[in-house]
């Protein structure tokens, strides 16, 4: 199935960013982003549908990183390998639980530091899922203005939102129409 691009928008020249409605596994980008909890233990959602497509090696990988470094904290991320999937890498975006506090300015840096490593990697172009709206349960409006505020301050020139379900993709279609 091929994305269904739902929005778009130019926030400098030569950055692209876009909202889909697709299969992150199939995104025409150099790397995805995973939605991580800080152990890197990816047993559920987004994370699990790309452990298990990636294979063994990226639960190994971050085995290892968890092992050597300790649980990473909320507001950070973490490259891995991406095992049998096509793309560069994976970037592990450890994003806020709902009752955490301060939940939206941690969503924010979790993505803004996906977004740093990406850069750092020299990957231009990057797709990311709905980071902490499902098991982490931050309220799809609050995401949606962290997804925007993220997303304008990147320094890539791809940048792909790829959404699944509908309250997200529809707090997110909201936020952009306020001219964000």
């Amino acid at each position: 199935m091929s994305a269904r691009v739902l929005a778009e928008r130019a926030y400098a020249p030569g950055r692209a960013f876009c909202v889909v409605q697709g299969d992150l596994l199939e995104e025409p980008v150099a790397a995805i982003v995973n939605a991580a909890n800080g152990r890197l233990a990816h047993g559920g959602g987004v994370a699990g549908l790309i452990s298990r497509a990636a294979g063994p090696a990226l639960q190994e990988e971050s085995d290892c990183i968890v092992r050597e470094r300790g649980a990473l904290p909320t507001g950070s991320a973490v490259v891995t390998s991406a095992g049998r999937l096509p793309f560069k890498g994976v970037i592990h975006a450890i994003g806020p639980r709902q009752g955490e506090g301060d939940e939206e300015a941690k969503l924010v840096r979790a993505l803004a530091a996906a977004f740093a490593c990406a850069r750092e990697k020299g990957w231009d172009s990057v797709s990311f899922p709905a980071v902490s709206s499902g098991i982490f349960a931050v309220p799809p409006e609050v995401c949606a203005r962290a997804y925007l505020a993220a997303a304008r301050i990147a320094p890539l020139s791809q940048l792909r939102l790829c959404l699944r379900d509908q309250p997200v993709i529809d707090a997110v279609l909201k936020e952009l129409d306020h001219g964000n």
